[in-house]
C-alpha cells in the first residue's frame, strides 16, 4: 500500500467502520483504488452514517 492510500477508521462512538481505499465501499458505489481524501464530501460511513468528518487516519 502507498504512503497515499492510507485506510481511515470511523470514530463516531460504536462503530469503528474502516475505509480501506483498495476495496472501496460497495454499500456508496465507491470502486476499488479511490483515495479517502477523493471521496464525496458528503460521503457516509456505510455502517452508522456519521459523516466523513468522522474518520480518522489509522496509521
Amino acid at each position: 500500500m502507498s504512503e497515499e492510500m492510507k485506510m481511515y477508521q470511523c470514530q463516531f462512538t460504536n462503530c469503528g467502520f474502516i475505509y480501506n481505499p483498495e476495496r472501496g465501499d460497495k454499500k456508496n458505489k465507491i470502486p476499488k483504488g479511490v483515495d479517502f481524501e477523493d471521496l464525496p464530501e458528503d460521503y457516509k460511513c456505510p455502517l452508522c452514517g456519521a459523516s466523513k468528518k468522522a474518520f480518522k487516519p489509522i496509521d
